[in-house]
């Protein structure tokens, strides 16, 4: 009589889906030469540093120069100095109601690109 082989137990693969996460113990070349602080590390951060420098003269020019401009429009058209909304004066609402906006879209533009510039910069130091 034989005796029958007990079959030996299936091995089975269990898989994850991939993550956004890296391995623990990839080298990352400008991580590495940033935390050393070598000439090229320096670079990159120097590189960061004036993209940002260069993105807030932008904003603060055009903010600037846009803002200048109400004093301009007013002189090149005098007849806007005599109207009035509800008895205020239009000059006084341009000055109060139109700033405003224009101090938050200059501020939301400077963030979204200040946060572009850093994106740009961590998936350069993330590259392998």
């Amino acid at each position: 009589m034989t005796q029958e082989q007990p079959e030996p137990p299936r091995r089975v693969r269990v898989t994850a889906p991939r993550t956004a996460a890296r391995a623990t113990g990839a080298s990352f070349p400008v991580a590495r030469e940033m935390a050393e602080q070598s000439e090229l590390g320096q670079l990159f951060v120097a590189s960061l540093i004036r993209s940002q420098l260069r993105l807030a003269l932008v904003v603060a020019g055009g903010f600037l120069v846009i803002l200048m401009g109400i004093p301009v429009l007013l002189a090149v058209f005098p007849d806007i100095e005599a109207m009035t909304v509800l008895t205020v004066p239009v000059p006084w609402l341009i000055l109060g109601l139109g700033v405003y906006p224009l101090v938050i879209g200059c501020a939301v533009l400077y963030v979204r690109s200040a946060s572009r510039n850093e994106r740009r910069f961590q998936d350069l130091v993330d590259d392998d």
